[in-house]
């Protein structure tokens, strides 16, 4: 986990982290989430956890915290975050003590697991006088985590609620759009509803938590499309780096920015090349064939970035016009600058905001400092 490092003396490539957006993206998601009876459950994994982050969100209004990483998530705790702490990725068997002991609740998809989990969270029980907070996923198309089959779930439900006494059974939940690249729809929340509504008259009490997705939920619910009975929202990028819904969506929310996240990287070259290579064009250093487009000469820029710090240059959206990712590596990101009105050299530097991916890599790469702007 990155540590923030003072203003001055800074080495590139920097990361600059604006903690009044991210709280003024919270605060303008929570308070859409609150006007349809919706709690928020910011989510810091594409932040790498970073606590700094975290506050902001919760000053911003999140209920809740959610990381996919139990490393981030004890570094929350060892922070001071008070708020609850939930645990997004069901914990494998040799994560069990450590969800227990650093998520106050977690989102499951595995029976045999929560059988262990139990087991454990008893003696934490008698101990703590605490119980850990469950919610069950439904996999509703998407076809990552989630019982499939909604009598399965249902029985999971009551077993959870008969025999596991140190686990609370807290509801149900949904993923979209991660891996099936599924939409949230009336439809598809409604079936989650109505999968609660069914378990709720079975143990005879209401659930607190039927959580409706994540991010790519926001676009139904500012279009008032969200059902009645979905209670909670998972919510990381669209608070973070606040993208994805105006690009991917034609979706934008009231009171949200883009650029709370931004990448400063350092120019080292500027030459006037060739844009298609010269020679058999074989494979990169990653096995991939690129695919390029012949525009004559071009001045190009090398800046002193790669894959290892932002992961593909595709994630990458140039704040400065003229400035174009075109290709990186392992550690150069080259860009074409031949329409940009400034006269680069190197020793330049250039930012970009970054989209989820790229946010993802570099609040966790070592070799990337942090500052905050507060």
């Amino acid at each position: 986990m990155i540590k923030a490092e003072p203003d001055d003396g800074l080495s590139y490539p920097l990361l600059i982290v604006d903690l009044k957006r991210i709280e003024e993206n919270a605060r303008a998601v929570a308070e859409l989430c609150a006007s349809h009876g919706i709690e928020l459950t910011g989510v810091v994994k594409g932040a790498s956890g970073l606590p700094e982050v975290a506050k902001a969100m919760a000053r911003g209004g999140c209920a809740r915290l959610g990381s996919s990483r139990l490393k981030q998530l004890k570094g929350l705790r060892e922070a001071g975050i008070g708020l609850p702490l939930l645990l997004l990725r069901t914990p494998g068997p040799s994560e069990v003590k450590d969800a227990l002991a650093y998520a106050d609740l977690s989102l499951q998809s595995e029976l045999s697991t929560l059988r262990l989990m139990a087991d454990a969270a008893t003696a934490s029980w008698a101990a703590r006088g605490k119980r850990h907070g469950v919610v069950l996923m439904q996999d509703l198309g998407d076809l990552r985590e989630g019982w499939f089959d909604p009598a399965e779930l249902e029985a999971a439900a009551i077993e959870v609620e008969s025999s596991m006494p140190g686990l609370e059974l807290l509801g149900v939940g949904v993923n979209l759009g991660c891996y099936g690249a599924i939409r949230a729809s009336a439809e598809n929340l409604s079936a989650l509803v109505a999968t609660a509504r069914r378990i709720e008259q079975r143990l005879g009490r209401s659930l607190p938590i039927v959580s409706g997705g994540a991010t790519s939920s926001l676009p139904l619910l500012a279009q008032g499309g969200v059902p009645a009975g979905i209670s909670d929202l998972r919510v990381g990028e669209g608070i973070l780096t606040a993208l994805d819904l105006p690009s991917f969506f034609s979706c934008s929310l009231t009171g949200v920015r883009e650029g709370a996240f931004t990448l400063r990287a350092e120019l080292l070259e500027i030459r006037e090349k060739p844009s298609y290579p010269l020679g058999v064009i074989n494979v990169d250093a990653f096995g991939e064939t690129p695919l390029y487009e012949d525009r004559g000469l071009r001045l190009r820029a090398i800046l002193g970035a790669g894959k290892r710090d932002f992961g593909k240059h595709d994630a990458l959206s140039p704040i400065e016009a003229g400035i174009e990712p075109i290709g990186s590596s392992s550690d150069h990101l080259i860009c074409d600058v031949t329409d940009c009105a400034r006269a680069l050299a190197p020793g330049d530097t250039i930012d970009f905001f970054l989209r989820y991916q790229a946010m993802l890599y570099a609040s966790d790469c070592p070799d990337i400092g942090v500052r905050y702007l507060r």
